[in-house]
């Protein structure tokens, strides 16, 4: 990850501890990129709860509840589904605040209605309304779109610190 990016990271997790809140992440296109570099911070444990990598449906349904006809109806890539997984992962955490990630980082997989480079995100905080966050990167390669959706994912978090 660039040093950028860790020192944002680093910067968010000091201003949840200092509000003593917990943070989890339902991750499928970013494979648990964003637990990742959020865990490569000292302390960390303070504020990381836990993360779910969700990759695939059966994961999605089964570890944090995200309604199988859910899926069925709209596709994994989708706002209902993104919105699900923040919602599963706090509803099955101890965190305070969750970010969900489902998309399609390519090379394949998109579709004329969902391209590659389409992430669909869901915030959901205790006490809130769950938000949805939708990016189209375009086919940028797998690699920058999944950097660019760990991108996303901390300043979705940044938000929920100042909504």
């Amino acid at each position: 990850m660039n040093p950028d990016l860790k020192q944002r990271a680093a910067a968010l997790l000091k201003a949840y501890e200092q509000k003593s809140l917990k943070i989890a992440t339902a991750e499928s296109c970013t494979g648990g990129l964003v637990a990742a570099l959020l865990t490569e911070i000292a302390g960390s444990s303070a504020v990381v709860e836990r993360g779910f990598v969700t990759y695939s449906n059966e994961a999605k349904i089964e570890l944090i509840g995200v309604p199988a006809d859910l899926v069925a109806a709209h596709g994994a890539v989708s706002e209902p589904v993104a919105k699900a997984m923040a919602e599963g992962a706090l509803a099955n955490s101890r965190a305070d605040v969750a970010v969900g990630i489902t998309g399609i980082a390519g090379p394949s997989g998109g579709t004329a209605t969902k391209p590659v480079g389409l992430v669909h995100f869901g915030l959901a905080r205790k006490g809130a309304p769950t938000i949805h966050l939708e990016r189209r990167y375009g086919d940028l390669g797998r690699e920058a779109v999944r950097h660019s959706a760990v991108e996303d994912a901390l300043a979705l978090f940044e938000k929920a610190l100042t909504d």
